[in-house]
């Protein structure tokens, strides 16, 4: 049995991006069986593949800010053990980056990765047994599905699947039909201004549908509180895991959200979603592969709430 293995560490977004080649490895290969290696914080998002077997986590991002700790460099050592347990006859490092082709050279079988001209940061090549040209100017998640099936030797299909279970984790309800705003990002440029989501939740609550506003920090938390303050029946629930965040979206009639990790999940789980873009462009990483999703306003050119609304009462 054909067993193959993912490199696709992080983050939220390029995790969400790598699942529609699991996809198709999956159906490419039949009765291959599939492992992920992935950092922690998205382990989560791995596990709900249909097709995924074993999940491995990594956490490189926290090992990295305690190297001094006997704690870490036992962690290290257990997952290379972990690692060492499985002969794979296909290493596939979707990542591309350094740290992600260092971890693809630490696992048995052979690698593949793209070739210098395809990546971000060349040397990771070095690492790769198989090094393939895959055109930086496509989509991510196409990128991701061309890399595996050129290392599988397979054709993808034209349809795309993300292949993720709905997720099952106790969560508070909202109670009426509701539609997630998604309003957190990491980049203060990303931002959508609050008037905006306070303006597209009005028009939600005129057609009887209730916004509810996840957060992850406390600095989040206060932003979604002002914007709910002044949305009618608007929702700020308890902080969620990223599963409960992920079981919140698949029950909502809708999404709309910027330009963060969190926005592709909620597309992926086949929700109903509009991205926001006011500092970067769709065409290489926006939400992809569905007729559910929108995607709009671009570098500089944020949409206006109008714009957003229409868009989502189009998907409703």
């Amino acid at each position: 049995m054909p067993r193959i293995l993912f490199v696709k560490t992080s983050s939220l977004g390029d995790v969400v991006h790598n699942c529609p080649a699991v996809s198709d490895a999956a159906r490419g290969v039949p009765g291959a069986e599939i492992d992920w290696i992935v950092e922690e914080a998205f382990a989560g998002i791995a596990a709900l593949h249909a097709s995924v077997g074993r999940v491995l986590p990594v956490a490189i991002r926290r090992w990295r800010g305690a190297l001094w700790s006997p704690a870490v460099w036992s962690e290290i050592r257990a997952f290379r053990r972990l690692l060492a347990s499985g002969v794979y006859d296909a290493v596939i490092d979707t990542q591309g980056l350094l740290k992600s082709a260092m971890l693809c050279s630490l696992a048995s079988g052979r690698k593949h990765g793209m070739d210098r001209a395809s990546l971000r940061e060349p040397l990771a090549a070095l690492f790769y047994d198989v090094r393939h040209v895959v055109p930086r100017d496509r989509h991510a998640v196409a990128r991701n599905r061309q890399l595996a099936a050129a290392a599988l030797g397979y054709t993808p299909d034209a349809g795309c699947d993300y292949g993720l279970r709905p997720p099952r984790a106790p969560l508070p309800s909202p109670g009426a039909a509701y539609v997630v705003l998604l309003t957190m990002t990491s980049r203060a440029d990303k931002l959508w201004p609050e008037e905006r989501w306070v303006a597209l939740g009005r028009t939600l609550a005129g057609r009887g549908i209730r916004s509810v506003l996840p957060w992850g920090t406390h600095a989040e938390r206060m932003r979604c509180e002002r914007i709910a303050q002044s949305i009618p029946d608007a929702r700020v629930p308890p902080r969620l895991s990223l599963a409960q965040i992920a079981t919140l979206m698949h029950e909502a009639r809708a999404g709309a959200g910027v330009d963060t990790g969190l926005t592709h999940l909620c597309a992926a789980l086949d929700v109903a979603t509009v991205g926001i873009y006011s500092a970067t462009e769709p065409a290489l990483t926006g939400l992809y592969g569905t007729s559910r999703v929108r995607n709009l306003g671009g570098k500089g050119a944020a949409p206006s709430a109008g714009a957003v609304s229409t868009a989502l009462e189009a998907m409703l």
